[in-house]
């Protein structure tokens, strides 16, 4: 069965509970993602299926890219991703993909790109604790010395250093599906999603609940 869909995060609400509390949701647009391409296991060694969202203009897309719509007979797809099936699955080109594979309840992992905040230093970037506060410091918020004498004589690869920050794929994980509307391809998922409003994301089952779930079985047999 299919774990994921394509879609855009569309911004944070709240909603109320039943017994009166109200908690911070992220509304997401979970497809309607068209299957582009099946491949399995005889032909490109493994079994998946090549998901897009939405739409694009041919013109802004090369030749073999356009071939590739026309083969599966589909319109052109702004955003194209693969997702892992099983053998039976009986998914085909042509066929679309709605919200309704999530139900409330269910834990998801959400992937986007971050809001980028150009450059910033080291305590911003990397939560450093920063230097005296005092008048006589000789720095405050400044990196200070970041290397070895003699031996190795060089700054070690991976130092945390001031630079660029944000911009980056970052997953939030189990996340709590709170609300589904099919009809609409709305999924609201409780707290937070990485990226800007209408920044593409990636919606996925849960890897820890999958874990979880399968772990359970184990230790029932």
């Amino acid at each position: 069965m299919l774990n994921g869909l394509l879609g855009k995060k569309l911004g944070m609400t709240r909603i109320f509970t039943e017994d009166g509390r109200w908690i911070e949701v992220t509304l997401l647009e979970a497809g309607p993602c068209t299957v582009v391409q099946r491949k399995t296991k005889d032909h490109e060694g493994y079994e998946a299926v090549q998901l897009g969202f939405g739409q694009a203009n041919k013109h802004r897309l090369t030749k073999p890219l356009q071939g590739h719509f026309v083969k599966a007979g589909v319109d052109p797809q702004r955003t194209l991703r693969e997702f892992h099936v099983e053998q039976d699955d009986p998914l085909k080109p042509g066929d679309e993909v709605r919200a309704d594979i999530f139900k409330v309840g269910d834990h998801v992992d959400v992937s986007g790109t971050s809001k980028g905040k150009g450059f910033a230093g080291g305590m911003k970037r990397h939560g450093w604790k920063g230097g005296p506060g005092g008048h006589g410091s000789n720095f405050h918020r400044r990196p200070g010395s970041i290397g070895q004498s003699a031996s190795p004589g060089h700054v070690i690869k991976g130092k945390t250093m001031p630079g660029h920050m944000g911009c980056e794929r970052v997953t939030t994980q189990n996340l709590e599906v709170v609300n589904v509307d099919p009809a609409k391809n709305l999924i609201a998922v409780r707290g937070s999603v990485p990226g800007a409003p209408g920044g593409f994301i990636i919606l996925k089952k849960s890897i820890k609940a999958v874990a979880a779930a399968a772990s359970s079985k184990k230790g029932a047999k």
